[in-house]
């Protein structure tokens, strides 16, 4: 599929509700269980969200759609969210992704982007030149991967309780 804005949106808006839907109201079993050392449970993955939606997705966008010569973004910690989550619960987590997801929205929406705009390029700091095309279908992925991740991880949780099933449940083996 091409990239399409309008396309994008309809995944971008809804993975706030999909989380909610997910996990709110689970019990730790379920959220604070990861795959192994340095891997990232649900409640983590919120949490990484929530720092994409505050440091990164909408200051690239800025960043690329600026007339300042240098556009070259900041690195993104991926594992901010050890830090920033500390004290929460996953209810809390998952309605500052809903503010900030409807914030970040808002602000997308309000840019009124053309064809020539998706064009227009950033220097990511480890990956080079991008497109402003490139972050948007990123972020846009990035969200679908998350949510696949949680369930992998969720799903792994019985991988030792399905017995023989779990030759046709790939997802316990990937």
């Amino acid at each position: 599929m091409e990239y399409n804005i309008a396309q994008s949106l309809l995944i971008l808006e809804r993975t706030p509700l999909i989380l909610e839907q997910m996990l709110h109201g689970l019990p730790n079993e379920w959220i604070l269980s990861n795959e192994g050392k340095d891997t990232f449970s649900p409640f983590d993955v919120v949490g990484h969200l929530i720092h994409g939606e505050k440091t990164d997705w909408i200051d690239r966008l800025e960043i690329i759609l600026s007339d300042k010569p240098e556009k070259t973004f900041m690195p993104y910690d991926r594992f901010a969210q050890f830090k920033d989550s500390i004290g929460k619960s996953m209810e809390e987590l998952l309605s500052e992704f809903k503010q900030l997801r409807q914030r970040n929205l808002k602000i997308l929406r309000s840019k009124n982007l053309t064809a020539n705009d998706f064009t227009k390029t950033g220097n990511h700091p480890a990956l080079g030149t991008v497109t402003l095309k490139n972050l948007l279908a990123t972020w846009t992925v990035h969200d679908l991967s998350h949510i696949a991740q949680i369930s992998r991880v969720m799903a792994k949780q019985y991988k030792s309780e399905v017995g023989p099933w779990t030759e046709y449940l790939p997802i316990l083996t990937r």
